[in-house]
This record gives structure tokens, C-alpha cells and sequence, in this order.
């Protein structure tokens, strides 16, 4: 996202950054439009579950190539800035669009709340609903695309701390091994195994980010001396080990089987990211100005999937859960098609405004 990982600088050239970037972010509007919320879809039978743990895992590289990617720039950006002016700025870039953003969010959730209170309870709320507006909270800012900011904010303070260390291998084995217990974590359930409460599970990849910048010359004699097919190879196996462990974390009742710190899907993501950081280039994603939109997309796109668009598709009145599988997976994708293109226009058009800096443009 463009001011999560700053302006791509011009005396380098990084342009496979803005085609990881847009990648990513395709991938994240992919992935939220599979949950069909309000509706909890489960897939009831061994075709149902793999056709779905098919389409989410190709979608679950996006996370962590956002945190290489804002660790691939960090070293560069701690050498010429002070590291509280470094953060200064990434506040003031990120923070307040989205606190605009998720408190309209949260505004779409009340006001659905409001709406029905006066249409199936004469205008009365709940008596709980103060219980139930603390669990709003708690969707919005723990369980939505909003847990992204603070995370990632908390991450940059964490390896700001360490500035001194940033490049110590001790640090990143550190990190690693927090990263490591987050994954086991996913099966024991020490803390709550969701990715998006984890709060010190992505700091290694910020590190490793780091890593690749400072070693750039020699990750791209080495990136560009291996055969494609062999990125190729090792993204599909990785592929298949992630949706394996998708099905089985299913099978176990887990609360989060598509979390984003699972080993396989771990190797899945960087095997994604070379492969992408070897073809470097995708034509089609010029239209789409990557590190333009990123962000405002991210910002924007969960309200579409969860205030509005499920107020346009009321009227069809069918439960997803009783659909056959083809009809189901049809429906999914035309959500994608309307969430990504719908937000994507929109904030096209905002970028033309004066209110460009709700999506963190000055």
C-alpha cells in the first residue's frame, strides 16, 4: 500500500515494487470477497471444502508481501530520516484516513442496527446493545481489514526500537521465533490463533524485507540467473502444502484454517514474492496506478463488500449456504468483479478531489 511502504524512489529503480503492490492488493479484495458477510458460508462436503480452500489460497500471499515490501524500503528510508521522524511521518499518512474510514464503518453497522430497530422493533434497540455495540468494535478494528494499520504501525515501532540491530541476524531469528510460535499457535490456541490479533507475528517480515534491500544486487544476479519454472515449481507446491493445511485446519474446527501465519502459506507468500520479483513486470496493472489507488482500496473495499453490497443483493432473499457449488463460487466472483472495480472508480475519483487526503494522498 502506497503509504504504507512509501513513494517508490526515483534514483532507483523499484517498479517491480508497484506491480507487487497492486498483486497483493487484488489478492486482499479476492479474499474478502469470498466471506460472504452478513451470510457464514461453510462448505458442507469434500468438494465444497477444497473448491474453497482452492480459491483462498491462492489469495493468501497479499499480507505478507505487504510487510516485505514495507521492510524492503525501511533501511532505506532509516538512513536518511531519524527513526521518530520516520514514524511521525507514517502516522500522519496512515492513521487518520484510516481512523475516517473504519469510524464510517463502523457508522454503516449502527446505522444498519438503527434501521432495523425502527422497522422490526418500533424504534427500540436491544437491551443488550451495548454489549452488542462493543462487539462491533471488536469486528471493526480486531476481526475486519481495519486490524491491518495498527498492526503494521506496531511493527514499524517495534523495529524502530531496534534501528541499531536492524540488520543483526540475532534480531531476525528473534522475530523469526515469534513468527514460529504464531504458526504453532494456530494449533494449540495459546492466545487467539487469528492472524489478524497477532500482533508481534509479522515483524520478521519486515526484517527479512530489510534483508532484501540491503542485498539487492546480489538477490537480483541470483533472482535473474534462475529459470522462471522453477518459481513456478515452488510457488505450486507450496501452493498445494497450503491448501492442504487449509483442509486440515477445517477439519479441526479451527477458528481461522485460511490464517495468513501458517507455515505453508508463509513459504507460499515469499515463493509468490520471488516469482514476482523475477517477472517484475505486469502490463496490465499500469491502468491501475498501483501506488496510487493501494491504498484507498484498502481503505474503502471492506465497506463495500460488508455495508453495501449485501443492502444491493437483499432482494434476492437466498441463503448462499443451500446454493449448488458452481452457483456459489459464481456468486463469489461476481462480488470480487463489483467490490474491486466498484472501489477502485471510486477512488480514482476521489484522487481527483480535494478529499484525496482521506485515502493518504497530499
Amino acid at each position: 500500500m502506497q503509504n504504507l511502504i512509501d513513494n517508490t524512489p526515483a534514483k532507483k529503480n523499484y517498479a517491480f515494487i508497484d506491480s507487487i503492490r497492486g498483486l497483493a492488493m487484488i489478492s486482499i479484495v479476492a479474499e474478502h470477497s469470498m466471506f460472504i458477510y452478513p451470510t457464514s458460508f461453510q462448505p458442507h462436503d469434500l468438494t465444497g471444502v477444497l473448491s474453497f480452500a482452492f480459491i483462498i489460497q491462492l489469495t493468501k500471499f497479499g499480507t505478507i508481501s505487504f510487510f516485505l515490501l514495507a521492510g524492503f524500503l525501511i533501511g532505506e528510508k532509516f538512513s536518511t530520516s531519524s527513526a521518530w521522524e520516520y514514524l511521525k511521518k507514517r502516522i500522519k499518512n496512515t492513521l487518520f484516513p484510516w481512523l475516517f474510514w473504519s469510524l464510517i464503518f463502523l457508522f454503516t453497522i449502527v446505522l444498519g442496527n438503527v434501521v432495523a430497530a425502527f422497522k422490526f422493533g418500533n424504534g427500540h434497540m436491544d437491551a443488550d446493545y451495548a454489549d452488542q455495540f462493543i462487539d462491533h468494535v471488536k469486528m471493526v478494528y480486531l476481526h475486519s481489514s481495519y486490524w491491518f494499520i495498527p498492526n503494521f504501525l506496531c511493527c514499524i515501532t517495534i523495529l524502530l526500537l531496534f534501528k541499531r540491530y536492524l540488520y543483526s541476524y540475532y534480531l531476525g531469528a528473534v522475530f523469526l521465533l515469534f513468527t514460529l510460535l504464531y504458526a504453532v499457535n494456530i494449533y494449540v490456541g495459546w492466545v487467539e490463533p487469528r492472524h489478524t490479533t497477532a500482533l508481534l507475528g509479522f515483524v520478521f517480515f519486515l526484517w527479512l524485507g530489510a534483508q532484501l534491500n540491503k542485498n539487492l544486487e546480489k538477490l537480483d544476479n541470483w533472482i535473474n540467473r534462475t529459470p522462471i519454472y522453477i518459481w513456478v515449481i515452488l510457488v505450486i507446491i507450496t501452493f498445494i502444502f497450503g491448501m492442504g493445511e487449509e483442509v486440515n485446519l477445517f477439519y479441526r474446527d479451527s477458528i481461522d484454517p485460511y490464517n495468513s501465519l501458517r507455515i505453508t502459506n508463509i513459504f507460499y507468500s515469499i515463493a509468490c514474492f520471488f516469482l514476482f520479483f523475477r517477472i517484475r513486470k505486469f502490463d496490465f496493472l499500469d491502468w491501475i496506478k498501483p501506488r496510487e489507488t493501494t491504498f484507498g482500496i484498502y481503505l474503502i473495499h471492506f465497506i463495500i463488500a460488508c455495508s453495501v453490497l449485501p443492502e444491493i443483493f437483499i432482494t434476492l432473499k437466498r441463503d448462499v449456504n443451500i446454493l449448488p457449488l458452481w452457483q456459489v463460487m459464481g456468486y463469489i466472483l461476481l462480488r470480487f468483479i463489483l467490490i474491486y472495480g466498484s472501489t477502485l472508480l471510486l477512488v480514482m475519483g476521489i484522487n481527483k478531489t480535494k478529499f484525496k487526503w482521506s485515502i493518504g494522498r497530499s
